[in-house]
């Protein structure tokens, strides 16, 4: 069973609006067993859409189309749908009902015009879907074997209408395989490295199961997929894979995706235990902060964070010594165990983490090459502090000495 996503606009085409209805698509496809062969984007002109929608009926089982519903003269589809399929535009009275009403409940200062209205015409072969969520409908059109399908650009229209109609059609329309992926996390260590422990174990998976490597910054994703007609043997033969893989990467792993982020397993941790935790960040700029209380609950261990980017706010607020700062740099070992120390005392907390480093483009204050990085943490009865090479890319050193702060707190806890 294969799909393709093909998404209209010119706004996608030009980088003003970003395609996120194919990775929600691509998702749901895929856990009704559904493979996407292929994605497509397109502008809104009649002759390449014509070609798109050849193209891709002779590849697939099912084209999922977004966008170009609007009542405007720029958007197209439902004519260039009518072209394709020689067919016509029709009246659809549930729709226009649906339309008339949406204005008079929610538009009321905005009076319901013909344009408004000719949102109710769609293709007489086609199905409409029902689109709670606005006034262009869903449309399915079968051809032969093929499935076509077109939704609103509009995400939450789009998704309200992936998983309430299209989705449902679909799996009564196709006997369809299982498809199962486990994601395996790792932190501190590199894709090359990893692949070297491993190679054995790769080569002797099974046929029906795949290895993906999917590197990100400080951790790397190790993504397994299979595919088979019997969901239980499928799912065990994952699961006895992953139990093969686990003692290979021991130190490194850190437990399936579907399962708690480091950062949610963290918050889990500190309030098991009935710890605090307060941050002093510098060229993090506030993002383990940001990680943190992004989770519900965070108020009952986090106390609060010190965004200390300028080294008279280290000084001041975390009353970092100057002598340390003029004998040993801004970005050192010793300034980072100040600042987690100083916000530790400052908000009274268990465990304090810090952050200071030269993300660049610039040295700044410090004479550390970029990329250079220390980060601290200060517990109950211990500190620790590493120095780390994050590269030479601002965002990658940012996120990736994010994700290593977590990694090191949560071994910090683990020995209490």
């Amino acid at each position: 069973m294969l799909a393709e996503i093909i998404t209209i606009g010119d706004e996608i085409l030009i980088g003003q609006v970003v395609d996120t209805n194919s990775a929600f698509i691509g998702k749901e496809l895929n856990k009704i067993g559904i493979s996407v062969y292929q994605i497509t984007s397109i502008q809104d002109e009649r002759v390449h859409m014509l070609n798109a929608f050849k193209e891709a009926s002779e590849r697939v089982d099912v084209v999922i189309i977004t966008g170009g519903l609007g009542p405007t003269k720029d958007d197209i589809t439902k004519h260039t749908l009518c072209e394709f399929f020689n067919d016509e535009l029709v009246e659809n009275a549930q729709v226009l009902a649906h339309v008339e009403e949406l204005f008079a409940k929610y538009i009321s200062n905005t009076p319901i015009s013909d344009i408004n209205r000719m949102q109710a015409l769609v293709p007489s072969k086609a199905e409409v879907l029902h689109n709670a969520n606005g006034t262009a409908p869903g449309m399915l059109i079968r051809q032969g074997n093929v499935t076509f399908i077109s939704m609103p650009g509009v995400p939450f229209e789009m998704k309200h209408l992936m998983t309430k109609s299209v989705i449902p059609k679909l799996t009564a329309y196709y006997k369809r395989p299982h498809i199962i992926h486990r994601t395996v996390v790792t932190y501190g260590m590199g894709e090359s490295a990893i692949a070297k422990k491993i190679e054995a174990w790769e080569d002797a998976l099974p046929k029906n199961i795949k290895l993906a490597y999917l590197p990100n910054l400080g951790k790397v994703r190790l993504r397994l997929s299979g595919k088979g007609v019997n969901y239980s043997e499928l799912a065990t033969a994952m699961d006895a894979e992953i139990g093969k893989l686990y003692p290979l990467i021991k130190d490194i792993v850190f437990g399936l995706e579907d399962d708690q982020s480091i950062e949610e397993l963290v918050a889990k941790m500190l309030t098991d235990k009935s710890l605090s935790l307060s941050t002093a960040e510098s060229f993090t700029g506030g993002k383990i902060a940001e990680k943190i209380t992004s989770i519900p609950g965070a108020s009952k261990y986090f106390k609060g964070s010190v965004v200390s980017y300028a080294t008279e706010t280290k000084i001041n607020v975390l009353k970092v010594p100057v002598k340390l700062v003029e004998d040993y740099s801004v970005v050192s070992a010793e300034v980072a165990v100040a600042m987690a120390k100083g916000a530790k005392k400052l908000m009274k907390t268990d465990f304090a983490i810090a952050t200071t480093g030269n993300a660049g483009p610039t040295k700044g204050d410090s004479k550390a090459d970029v990329g250079t990085v220390f980060i601290a943490i200060d517990g109950p009865t211990s500190q620790i502090v590493q120095k780390f090479q994050m590269g030479s890319t601002r965002e990658r050193v940012v996120e990736k000495s994010v994700n290593k702060a977590f990694e090191l707190l949560q071994k910090e806890i683990l020995k209490m």
